[in-house]
């Protein structure tokens, strides 16, 4: 592809010093140029040095030298684009600078720059690099060649390797530039030589060698060799090579690129893709990319092309194809930017047809490929579970046809700029309205309106994405009042648009409303398109509302941070007078127009999101906008038009259920209302306020084109992926408009309504009552009850809402609903305690609310007196005993400890106890209640329940570390202290429940320790018959533990292993600790292991050990 000639004018300068732009410096005195340099300055542009000499049979030597002269390039801002990335930030200067910064420190040095030499159209020169930070002083030689006004080529010394020019070879340009007078001038070499005679020149060739044998003298000797050899080529060839004497007429006339740094840095960035700073420099190229064909410089096309067959060498791209993921999220975004680049390259209003047509091929030739990414940025189909490829998803959805990053550029070859009226809105045409019927004769053939009834023209020709592509082509290119006329002819067809809409909308407004349903009749959404139509536009009337001094970055400034832009109103030349309208106006309508529209919420994870993030881009770009009383008055006016707008509004009375909400739109809306309309600012936000995809009832409309997929998938909330997102959006609405409405109970109320109508997510509705009980209790003023009322509300619904379904967050909310509570007053604590079985479980209501209401903190909060200390106990005490009736093992412990000031409700939760224990009260809930018995001095009451939670216990013989054994033992000592009736009643229960014998053994040797201060009873005689002959409770206790060694004896043994040989020994000697407990208890012991070795006695190993050790 032969990159076409750039199409720009170069600024003039005079041979005096200049400044970075080529104006004349401060206080120097303009001169007038002279023909012979006007003249020489087109040449020196547009012609290559052989087509002058060829055209001309003599050229004076002064004429020749004011054309080599103009030759070199004459504004910074070229310079700077080849030696620099687009702005960076104040953190690049400390670290060195960029090449074009480095470059103009060096040229400030005194004596930096030296030795130039412009011979022809090749500069060069040496630069000196001042010593540094322990470096040397280093000298650094620099030749630049150079063509119409292009520098195609350089060399340094210094070795540098990258895309762009080093400081050296820009110190020794901006030296050129700045002071062009200083350099010493000498024609092309070739007109040197062509002066001498056979003498001198064989005198300058020997000078040159000797000068330089070390390196020349081989080439010269073969040169020499050459041409001696009567038939060798150079022979046959006339005249000589002169790289001083410019490019020929067939060379390619482009600015010097590095294609071979380009395609290796791209290539590493890529690999680095998982680095923030390697998606920013590649960001940081596309805006090279573009700057280049804002400059309509022909490199623009050749850069984007060597990127864009790096980025399809990607590795990437064939592993995740391949395992069928999607892209990072940074590599979408780096796709999306490179399609668009390649729209606007390819909508070049002055492209050559052979540049079109080469691009196409190349288009084609990528789209084709396997691992081409799709638009949506995935190979595959998103919705979860799914690992079918995207192609067959899309033709499930109707046959869609397979979309990549390049789709769009390959179909906009199609598109041309020859129509007449598309040429008339380029020049700026108008129609008076008197004029207007002849035009409308003109264009009949057309069958399009062309201007509308104010004589502007309008553009029906395209969609609105592909008219804004045309305009950001435009601008892309340098045609800036171009772009802005066409911008403007579109923003009046969607005027007219609109108002046709409207208009259908108010004759069919009845029928729709009594349907309740409506359509979408936009399939693709202006917001979150790959093309950016609004964006585009908004950019585009905002450049034109900058002033000259706020304009692009001075590029002498490049390291500065960047400034918040000024705008200003500049009238449109096609507005009526006195209208006041100007693109200012333009860009805020036309930005309202594309975020109020309603559009269907895209398919896929990374539509979705871009959907968001483009729309919050866009908001952020109108926040830098001032609201004054113009664009105010125009705010008011669209968000009236959105609420009117039927179907095509998302502000619209009805919106489909998947339509993308309006939340962070009607935010902003809110937040620039307010001051200026407050009734419109709240209506607009509770009207947006709705997510109908959350809605379980709702009426299928026709979504265009329409989901075949809707008829089977009935649930289709997976589908929106971002639907967390929105909701927080949804709630940070309705944060704002709360934090509004403080103190006006009206809104207050109203946005309380549409809060619990529209949002349905717990978390979220906790969140807002928390917002709204911080903004009613401010720290150095009294709270808002009216607002705090509200927050109550929130957090009953968000504890109805979170009763009877799994919250990790519950506690927390109980919690901080008791602290609001107590906020209001004690009425609304009473008013909570009271309906205590709508909002807490009986756990909840007992532990921490009724807990915290009679807490001696919220007495001294809520300063109450005795009397109304008394009330709220009493209802705490109420609550307690109802908690304990529903939830008796869980709830009872609280409630009597919540009761212990009143012997009547204290006698009521214990008959509670007692009752449940028939109902199913668990052994260890009854153990801890009869702990607290004890603790409060009730041993009694301890030893009845002791009694009940036994006899619903059963420890096994195995279970000697159960977790009741503590309890068994706690309520042995506990009877034991009390008697020995009250002992015999609790043996037969222990024996009953209780079958390990390690945990009897236990309770035997503790019942035999000598009585504990205080005691009544001890266990002297507790072993022996009574005296009418019958066991005591203790000798039942000894027959039961060594009842139950044997069995567990016996038990083990039938399924022990060799290597429980030893813990079965250890037992046995527990055992006989437990027999010699009792008087014969060493014969029964005796008889015991005789048995054993009887019965056992095929297990000899085991029997050995057993009489080792027992005999």
């Amino acid at each position: 592809m032969e990159p076409p000639a750039a199409k720009r004018r170069c600024t003039a300068v005079s041979s005096a010093p200049a400044t970075r732009d080529g104006s004349l410096r401060h206080g120097q005195k303009c001169r007038v140029e002279s023909l012979l340099d006007l003249s020489a300055k087109r040449v020196a542009e547009s012609w290559a040095f052989e087509q002058v000499e060829e055209r001309f049979s003599r050229i004076p030597e002064p004429v020749q030298k004011r054309i080599v002269f103009w030759s070199f390039p004459r504004s910074e801002r070229e310079i700077c684009m080849y030696s620099s990335l687009s702005c960076q930030g104040p953190e690049v200067d400390r670290e060195g600078g960029i090449p074009f910064q480095k470059g103009g420190k060096l040229l400030e040095t005194p004596g930096a720059v030296s030795r130039v030499l412009q011979v022809g159209f090749h500069l060069s020169g040496t630069v000196r690099e001042p010593a540094s930070q322990g470096e040397p002083e280093r000298v650094f030689r620099v030749s630049i060649s150079f063509d119409r006004c292009k520098i195609t080529s350089v060399t340094c010394s210094c070795g540098n390797r990258d895309i762009f020019y080093c400081g050296h070879v820009v110190a020794l340009s901006l030296h050129r530039i700045r002071w062009a007078g200083q350099v010493e001038l000498r024609l092309p070499i070739s007109e040197t030589l062509s002066q001498m005679n056979r003498d001198q020149l064989q005198k300058f060739v020997q000078y040159l060698i000797s000068e330089h044998h070390t390196q020349v003298l081989p080439t010269a000797q073969r040169l020499a060799d050459d041409i001696l050899q009567l038939g060798s080529e150079i022979n046959r060839l006339n005249g000589a090579p002169d790289p001083t004497a410019g490019a020929g007429i067939q060379d390619e006339n482009c600015w010097h690129l590095d294609e071979e740094q380009v395609l290796q840095q791209v290539k590493q960035l890529l690999s680095n893709g998982g680095y923030y700073g390697a998606g920013k420099q590649l960001q940081s190229m596309f805006n090279k990319v573009r700057e280049m064909l804002r400059m309509r410089d022909s490199n623009g096309a050749r850069m984007l092309t060597l990127m864009t067959e790096q980025f399809m060498e990607d590795p990437r791209l064939a592993l995740w194809r391949q395992q069928g993921t999607g892209m990072t999220d940074k590599c979408r975004q780096l796709w999306d930017e490179l399609g668009a680049l390649w729209v606007c390259v390819v909508l070049n209003p002055h492209a050559k047809p052979e540049e079109r047509a080469s691009w196409l091929q190349l288009l084609t030739k990528w789209n084709r490929l396997d691992v081409c990414p799709l638009e949506e940025g995935n190979y595959i189909s998103e919705t979860p579970g799914s690992s079918e490829p995207s192609l067959r998803h899309s033709q499930a959805l109707g046959g869609a046809v397979r979309q990549t990053v390049f789709g769009r550029a390959i179909r906009c070859w199609d598109l041309h700029w020859r129509d007449p009226h598309l040429q008339r809105i380029l020049r700026g045409d108008t129609c008076t309205p008197g004029s207007q019927g002849a035009l409308l004769k003109r264009d009949h053939a057309e069958k399009t309106l062309t201007f509308d009834p104010q004589g502007r023209p309008v553009w029906l020709g395209e969609q609105l994405p592909t008219a804004c592509a045309r305009v950001d082509a435009l601008r892309s290119h340098g045609y800036s009042k171009e772009a802005l006329r066409l911008a403007g002819a579109v923003v009046h067809t969607l005027r007219l648009q609109r108002r046709h809409q409207l208009e259908t909308f108010k004759q069919q407004k009845k029928e729709l409303l009594q349907k309740g349903v409506t359509s979408i009749s936009n399939p693709e959404g202006w917001v979150g398109h790959p093309l950016d139509p609004i964006g585009c536009l908004v950019r585009t009337f905002l450049e034109a509302c900058r002033s000259e001094e706020d304009g692009p970055l001075p590029y002498s400034e490049l390291g500065c941070e960047l400034k918040k832009p000024v705008y200003s109103h500049t009238p449109l030349p096609s507005s009526p007078p006195g209208s006041g309208e100007s693109y200012f106006m333009l860009a805020l309508e036309v930005a309202l127009c594309g975020l109020g529209q309603q559009r269907a919420m895209p398919e896929g994870l990374y539509a979705q999101d871009k959907v968001v993030r483009a729309e919050e881009q866009l908001i952020s770009l109108l926040a830098d906008i001032p609201l004054e009383d113009r664009l105010g008055q125009l705010l008011r006016r669209q968000t009236q038009l959105l609420l009117e707008g039927g179907p095509f509004s998302g502000l619209g009375e009805l919106v489909h259920r998947e339509s993308v909400p309006m939340h962070t739109f009607a935010r902003f809306l809110f937040s620039s209302l307010l001051p200026i309309d407050p009734e419109l600012a709240y209506k607009v936000s509770l009207r947006a306020m709705r997510l109908p995809v959350l809605e379980s009832q709702f009426q299928h409309a026709d979504l265009l084109p329409l989901n075949p997929l809707d008829l089977v998938v009935t649930n289709r909330f997976p589908r929106w992926f971002i639907l967390g997102h929105l909701e927080t959006r949804q709630c940070e609405l309705a944060s704002t408009m709360l934090t509004a409405a403080k103190g006006d109970p009206k809104w207050l109320r109203t946005v309380l309504g549409s809060i619990q109508q529209n949002i349905h997510s717990p978390a979220l509705l906790f969140k807002l009552a928390q917002d709204a009980c911080k903004a009613a209790t401010p720290p150095s003023s009294a709270p808002d009850l009216t607002l705090l009322n509200v927050a109550l509300e929130l957090g009953l619904q968000v504890m109805r809402m979170t009763l009877n379904t799994l919250n990790w967050r519950r506690r927390e909310m109980v919690r901080w609903l008791v602290s609001c509570t107590t906020e209001i007053g004690m009425g609304a604590l009473i008013s909570v305690m009271q309906g205590w079985y709508a909002l807490f479980t009986p756990v909840e209501a007992t532990s921490l609310v009724a807990l915290t209401a009679t807490s001696h903190a919220t007495v001294l909060r809520l300063g109450l007196d005795y009397a109304q200390r008394e009330e709220l106990g009493g209802c705490a005490r109420t609550l307690a005993l109802q908690c304990a009736m529903k939830d008796p093992q869980n709830c009872a412990l609280p409630a009597l400890t919540l009761c212990e000031k009143d012997h009547g409700a204290f006698e009521a939760a214990y008959q509670i106890v007692l009752d449940s224990t028939a109902t199913g009260m668990g052994h260890a809930h009854l153990f801890t209640i009869a702990r607290y018995m004890e603790h409060r001095g009730l041993p009694l009451r301890a030893y009845k329940l002791a009694k009940l939670a036994l006899s619903h216990l059963s420890i096994s013989y195995n279970q000697d570390t159960h977790p009741a054994v503590n309890d068994v033992l706690w309520a042995c000592s506990l009877s034991h202290s009390l008697g020995k009736n009250e002992l015999a009643a609790l043996v037969p229960l222990v024996i009953k429940s209780v079958q390990c014998a390690p945990v009897l053994s236990d309770i035997l040797r503790r019942w035999s320790l000598p009585p504990l201060p205080g005691r009544r009873n001890s266990g002297k005689g507790l072993l022996s018959s009574g005296s009418d002959g019958s066991k005591t409770p203790l000798c039942q206790m000894l027959e039961a533990a060594i009842g139950a060694y044997v069995n567990t004896t016996h038990s083990r043994l039938t399924h022990i292993s060799p290597r429980h040989y030893g813990e079965f020994i250890e037992f046995l000697g527990k055992a006989r600790d437990t027999f010699l407990m009792a008087p014969d208890g060493h014969i029964q012991f005796g008889q015991f292991i005789e048995n054993l070795k009887q019965t056992y006695k095929g297990k000899k190993k085991l029997m050995l050990l057993v009489r080792e050790r027992f005999g």
